[in-house]
């Protein structure tokens, strides 16, 4: 009897592999944007964006034309709002467009991201904007690439976001959402 079960046991075992290669494909959508799993180690590089850490963040600030700092930190959306479910911060003068960063956006919110960041550049595509979040999060990474596809030029990925910006002591500024109009 064992014999017999032994072919079925390593057809089962030999799917296992593709059944893994899928789970890694779930990660990104056909766009290739990251879809799940959000908070896990980022890759070092982006096309289409220069990375900055803290010390070249603050002297990109300094710079003419300053550039939109954007935070795309999630906030709970119902029913049409935003639910402050917790307080949140952010660095001082960043516009938070909250949500932007997940991986499958809905017209809607593709809208509500494109309309702001064209609002916030004064429609200069080669306005300089920086995106962060937290440290090891993807949805900062995803929206460093949603802009680059809208036509956006002097893209920035602050990789580190605010763990960093905190943990250098620097300050931080009570944030609430853009609104979504």
């Amino acid at each position: 009897m064992l014999p017999a079960r032994l072919p079925l046991l390593a057809l089962l075992l030999l799917s296992l592999p593709a059944a893994n290669a899928e789970a890694e494909t779930a990660l990104f959508s056909r766009d290739g944007y990251r879809t799940n799993l959000y908070r896990s180690p980022t890759p070092d590089q982006l096309p289409g964006a220069t990375i900055v850490d803290t010390a070249s963040l603050q002297t990109l600030i300094k710079q003419t034309p300053a550039p939109v700092l954007i935070d795309v930190y999630r906030r709970q959306w119902l029913q049409g709002r935003f639910i402050e479910d917790q307080p949140h911060a952010n660095l001082p003068g960043s516009h938070w467009l909250a949500n932007t960063g997940d991986g499958d956006l809905t017209p809607e919110w593709q809208g509500y991201f494109a309309r702001h960041l064209y609002r916030l550049t004064a429609g200069n595509l080669t306005h300089p904007v920086v995106f962060y979040c937290r440290s090891d999060c993807w949805l900062s990474w995803n929206a460093v690439k949603r802009a680059a596809n809208l036509g956006y030029t002097s893209v920035y990925w602050y990789r580190d976001g605010l763990d960093a910006w905190e943990a250098a002591s620097l300050p931080v500024a009570p944030a609430q959402p853009e609104p979504f109009q």
